[in-house]
């Protein structure tokens, strides 16, 4: 049972949740206007332990991957308890974020709903190419940064709603690169992934076009706040950009790649969950820096 335990928390993929999913949120603590610190932090949990944890372990129950997945290179066989858990899991954190508000509660829903829509063979949007993008877009992107926004105490204004569509674009141009791995497993399901439709050439184009699209709107919106920092991220992420762009042309979809593409998107998204972590610290006080106080 013990080993079973460790499974299921294996498929919760919490190094993956607060390493590389957790930008969109420090996101919009850095954008919110007011921060409640104890709340905020309370609810990163909440967020990616319940509702990021949960609903990965839900995906993973009905996909029952035996090859590489996100996080996971060799993904450990789910229990039948493991299923029941994992909807146990979202619901406890949509309980908890009513705490909050409606506003926020209702944020976090709809992430739940467009998780479940995903995965579940009900919908299986996971299984469609445009849709699962769709409800990936949403729900760990757009919705992240809302509800950072919202768990520290700000309110969700036009800017912030145009930072959260970047840092969706950010995080969506590298999603379909991991599922160039499954394409064969994926048909096999009947899953019609973006990877599977479009193939190499079509997940390579989509990252140029979604990754520099996203970093502009971004850094746009970050520019009307702090203008050094947006700054500071449009060069560094103008560069990481170019440099991953080299790496996802030159890849073929071997599964020798897999550990290549991992590090990637680790190095890419952990840069960039620092940087925010590191200007949350220095904008709201967690830290006192003061000669850095210009760039706030």
């Amino acid at each position: 049972m013990f080993r079973e335990i460790g499974n299921f928390i294996l498929h919760l993929r919490l190094h993956y949740q607060v390493l590389i999913l957790s930008g969109g949120y420090l996101l919009g603590g850095l954008m919110a206007g007011s921060m409640d610190s104890g709340q905020y932090w309370v609810q990163f949990l909440n967020v990616h332990v319940l509702l990021y944890g949960g609903a990965t372990a839900f995906n993973s129950w009905w996909d029952k991957d035996e090859g590489p997945i996100g996080g996971l290179k060799n993904p450990p066989a789910m229990s039948k308890w493991m299923h029941p858990v994992s909807i146990i899991f979202m619901l406890a954190g949509l309980a908890w974020a009513l705490v909050i508000g409606w506003w926020y509660a209702a944020v976090f829903a709809i992430s739940l709903a467009l998780f479940w829509l995903y995965s579940t063979p009900a919908a299986r949007w996971k299984g469609h190419p445009l849709l699962s993008m769709v409800a990936i877009g949403i729900s760990t992107g757009l919705n992240s940064v809302l509800l950072g926004v919202l768990a520290a105490g700000g309110e969700i204004t036009a800017t912030v709603a145009l930072a959260a569509l970047g840092a969706s674009l950010i995080l969506l141009s590298l999603y379909p690169v991991s599922q160039i791995f499954q394409i064969e497993e994926d048909i096999r399901r009947g899953d019609r992934t973006f990877a599977a439709v479009y193939g190499l050439s079509g997940v390579k184009k989509f990252y140029s076009v979604s990754y520099f699209g996203g970093l502009l709107l971004l850094c746009y919106a970050l520019l009307q706040f702090y203008p050094v920092p947006s700054i500071a991220l449009g060069v560094a992420g103008a560069v990481s950009g170019i440099i991953i762009g080299k790496i996802v042309v030159k890849l073929s979809g071997q599964e020798e790649e897999y550990s290549t593409v991992m590090r990637l998107k680790f190095m890419a998204s952990l840069s960039f969950v620092i940087f925010l972590f590191i200007s949350n610290l220095i904008r709201h006080d967690w830290v006192s820096i003061s000669s850095l106080d210009i760039y706030f």
